[in-house]
């Protein structure tokens, strides 16, 4: 519906005198220093401002052109619209959207997990950052912006990924949840690997009496699984105990990190855990079940704190030694024992090669016992007589 201007009018505009203006339905005429006569329009579309000057009187540019600017924008507003959710009148916000995203992970666990870690990215960082921007407008360009901005400011590259990794799975959930239809691309930087930490026989030995000596009667049974198996703290405490299989000395595991895998467990570790199974009646059920009465879930969420209990009491360092140390402990012994490194990914359910290839450094032994074998390609080959024989000779 045209607009019907009582002041902006071709009379008024031809009046105008150098410096003055007219402004009317967010267009604004201005009459500029050489005389000619400048239109701009200043409207709120969806929430978001747009500013822009349209043309000169000189280049042709009339009020009309002014008012079919600023339609256009209404009407590319209208179609961004479309797929807007019944009942919404306005695309939300990144601050929007990232608030409903952590009220459906927070009442549905499944959806995502570390919750507590990931409103804190959001609060501290990502929506200061991105605010009222749209998460479907979100670009590459951006979200680097977003990574320099923060290594400037002195974050280190581990924690700038882990934020990205946080931006990256509320993404990948509003696409899957149709909040919007694409998602940028995010490159995460290079990061210096962390020092990995594992356990001598000693100090194994020892956190197994600590964990044993513990008031949870569960720790030592996680404790030992760990060790055994390389598991992931996650894992582990989802197991069922109807998804071990003693005799074929596998645990199915539907929800691993990689996706749905048997584990391999060892037959020592077969043997306790059907034991441990015989004497509390062959049940079915969790492994690591919850009391309390505000649980969100069935089992454990978690035994961090209970394995920092074993740790001090072990006398080792609680701010090294954390569950999944026990993780880095059991593959580096396969590397050490010669197992190839494809089997290895197999027992420790990483999705890559290279990730495997980690803990290949920490078993010099191992590697410097390989390469001796190569002397006997140079024995008796060389001496230093033959040498400086051939030396003189020259």
């Amino acid at each position: 519906m045209a607009h019907r201007f009582q002041r902006l009018t071709r009379p008024a505009c031809r009046n105008l005198k150098e410096g003055e203006k007219i402004t009317e339905h967010g267009i604004t005429a201005a009459r500029t220093s050489t005389g000619d006569l400048r239109y701009s329009i200043n409207i709120m579309v969806d929430g978001q401002r747009i500013h822009r000057v349209v043309g000169r009187e000189s280049e042709g540019v009339t009020r009309e052109r002014a008012e079919h600017a600023i339609e256009v924008h209404r009407t590319k507003a209208r179609e961004g619209r479309l797929d807007l959710p019944k009942g919404r009148k306005h695309h939300r916000s990144f601050a929007e959207m990232a608030k409903d995203y952590l009220e459906r992970i927070e009442h549905n666990p499944k959806d995502g997990k570390n919750l507590e870690r990931k409103r804190l990215h959001f609060d501290q960082r990502l929506i200061p950052f991105f605010k009222s921007q749209r998460p479907d407008k979100l670009t590459d360009f951006a979200i680097a912006n977003y990574s320099r901005a923060r290594l400037k400011e002195g974050a280190k590259p581990a924690t700038v990924n882990r934020e990205l990794a946080t931006l990256s799975h509320f993404l990948n959930r509003a696409l899957e949840w149709k909040w919007i239809t694409t998602r940028p691309k995010i490159q995460k930087g290079e990061e210096v690997p962390k020092q990995i930490v594992i356990l001598d026989a000693a100090a194994k030995r020892a956190l197994y009496d600590a964990a044993v000596a513990d008031q949870d009667p569960y720790l030592w049974l996680f404790t030992v699984i760990a060790l055994g198996t390389g598991m992931r703290h996650g894992e582990i405490v989802r197991v069922r105990w109807e998804h071990i299989q003693f005799d074929q000395k596998r645990i199915h595991l539907p929800r691993a990190k990689a996706g749905t895998r048997e584990q391999p467990i060892p037959t020592d570790l077969a043997t306790t855990l059907r034991k441990e199974w015989d004497q509390l009646g062959q049940p079915e059920g969790w492994l690591f079940p919850t009391s309390r009465a505000d649980a969100k879930s069935d089992h454990r969420q978690t035994m961090a704190q209970q394995f920092r209990r074993a740790v001090i009491r072990a006398g080792l360092n609680p701010a090294k030694v954390t569950p999944h140390v026990l993780r880095h402990t059991a593959i580096t012994e396969l590397v050490k024992a010669g197992v190839d490194i494809p089997t290895i990914q197999k027992v420790s359910g990483h999705k890559t090669v290279e990730m495997v290839l980690r803990y290949t450094h920490l078993s010099d032994e191992h590697v410097d016992q390989a390469v001796a074998h190569l002397d006997n390609a140079f024995s008796g080959t060389v001496t230093p007589e033959l040498h400086e024989a051939k030396k003189e000779a020259g």
